[in-house]
């Protein structure tokens, strides 16, 4: 399939589930495409949607309107055993796992292909060896996955989906509960297959700075509004991320990447070398510290300091701790 031609389409989809003889619609005016090569990250509130949206996209019989095609098809068309060879789900859910070594569990992938009796074929193994070495787990095969840290078991759980090896992989939160680094590595690790196996990968998370940093492509599921789809940096720049937030108090700032308490336009303007100015824009903003328009403030590095110039004198500090005792803070 070319790199261009999406994999998954929605256009005007609306989704919601059922509640006593109605149909309660929990979002609506979704139009999207995942296409293969891609990381595609959802993003939006608690309670917006977005694990409806999923079920929906995973042929589960939910009320729907518009349409979603899979490589050209509706949806409704594929039956389950062909969306298990065609769709690669990883969940939230903690799994029950018996006694299963690693490689045993990654083996379960090749489920939708074998025969009634499982038996694996030199093929299901040669996908298997694939799986384990793109997600550079071979050194745990052997492992009991009960003994697994978390960050091992959702990469195992990544390397079972690849084993299914279906066109499309679906992961819900793939980083809830990481470590700051396994996040890190778990969305590279996401971003890498998709580049390199030529995969369409939709991933749902609340971790925007790293989404930020790994993602080709960003859905917006904002409360009460249409989905937003983009690359993430038109996103930013477009100011559309803010839709994330709640309005008035919290802002994304695109100078720094980073979501702040109070706008880019209340900040002190501070001459110097970046690298040194946004960490003191930080601590300022840290403690609700708003521009004085008698004060200029100057950082400088190699070594650092700060100069804080006053109509009627200048001081000089070394530290951000003083520059923040010069401003009255503590």
């Amino acid at each position: 399939m070319e790199k261009d031609t999406p994999i998954l389409e929605g256009k005007n989809v609306a989704v919601g589930y059922h509640k006593g003889k109605d149909i309660h619609w929990v979002a609506r005016d979704l139009s999207f495409c995942v296409r293969p090569g891609q990381l595609t990250c959802l993003l939006g509130p608690n309670g917006v949607g977005k694990s409806t949206l999923i079920k929906a996209i995973m042929g589960q019989k939910l009320p729907t309107s518009g349409t979603i095609l899979f490589q050209g098809k509706p949806l409704q068309q594929l039956g389950a055993k062909e969306m298990a060879r065609k769709v690669s789900v990883v969940l939230t859910d903690r799994i029950s796992p018996g006694n299963l070594n690693v490689r045993q569990l990654v083996e379960l992938g090749r489920g939708p292909f074998t025969n009634w009796l499982g038996s694996l074929s030199e093929e299901d193994e040669k996908v298997i060896d694939q799986a384990i070495a793109s997600t550079n787990i071979g050194y745990l095969i052997d492992k009991n996955v009960a003994e697994l840290s978390d960050g091992q078991l959702q990469k195992v759980m990544i390397a079972r989906a690849l084993a299914q090896d279906g066109e499309l992989m679906i992961l819900d939160e793939p980083t809830a509960h990481l470590d700051l680094i396994n996040r890190m590595e778990i969305m590279q690790l996401l971003r890498d297959i998709a580049h390199s196996r030529h995969k369409a990968m939709l991933v749902v998370t609340h971790d925007l700075d790293i989404a930020v940093e790994t993602a080709d492509v960003f859905w917006l599921m904002p409360c009460g509004g249409p989905l937003v789809s983009g690359t993430p940096e038109d996103i930013i720049l477009s100011g559309h991320i803010n839709q994330l937030l709640p309005q008035g108090k919290f802002y994304f700032n695109p100078s720094t990447g980073k979501i702040a308490s109070i706008s880019p336009q209340d900040e002190f303007l501070i001459d110097g070398p970046e690298k040194v100015v946004q960490w003191l824009k930080l601590a300022l903003r840290k403690r609700g510290i708003k521009p004085d328009g008698n004060i200029r403030l100057t950082a400088m590095d190699d070594p650092i300091r700060f100069l804080l110039e006053r109509e009627d004198h200048t001081v000089q500090v070394s530290t951000v701790e003083e520059v923040l005792k010069e401003l009255g803070d503590g």
